[in-house]
């Protein structure tokens, strides 16, 4: 995944956009190079956070917001028969191709669904914050969950290789 600059001028759609695909390729970023042992590396006890972790979480994330909430589809867990978001997490055994593909198709599908909303103001209810939300408020969230974990990327990047930097 090529990380590009989101545009320092710009329409509201291109900038979220941008800046939301910047994020994703970023954790795609502070993950390359590494084999799975190192991906599945744990921050440290007790947290089970790993990069490859937040590779499968944003693949439940990515799924729950563009496939459920904004697509209304009906699909399983990626990583959970029981619908646990943090069974992402628990990567033992796991590999990161399967991890990247998960994720990938996920943001493939993401890219489709926003690109094919007649504009941002397209709404959805959402049942847990007990009213409509807009396509742009699913962006902003899914910047926001991106730029949290990236945050946890780094540290978790540093650790393993001593690799740091944007």
């Amino acid at each position: 995944m090529e990380r590009i600059g989101p545009p320092l001028t710009g329409g509201e759609r291109e900038t979220l956009r941008a800046y939301l695909d910047f994020h994703r390729a970023t954790l795609a970023m502070k993950c390359e190079g590494l084999g799975d042992e190192e991906l599945r590396r744990k921050s440290s006890p007790p947290s089970a956070l790993s990069l490859m972790g937040l590779v499968r979480h944003m693949a439940e994330v990515e799924r729950q917001w563009f496939r459920r909430t904004m697509g209304g589809a009906e699909v399983p867990h990626v990583w959970s028969d029981e619908g646990d978001f943090q069974q992402a997490y628990e990567v033992t055994g796991a590999s990161g191709r399967e991890a990247f593909e998960a994720w990938e198709a996920e943001v493939a599908h993401a890219r489709s669904v926003e690109a094919g909303a007649e504009s941002l103001e397209v709404t959805v209810y959402v049942p847990r914050w007990e009213g409509d939300v807009s396509l742009r408020t699913v962006m902003l969230h899914m910047i926001h969950e991106y730029a949290r974990h990236n945050g946890h990327a780094d540290l978790l990047r540093e650790a393993i290789d001593g690799v740091v930097g944007a």
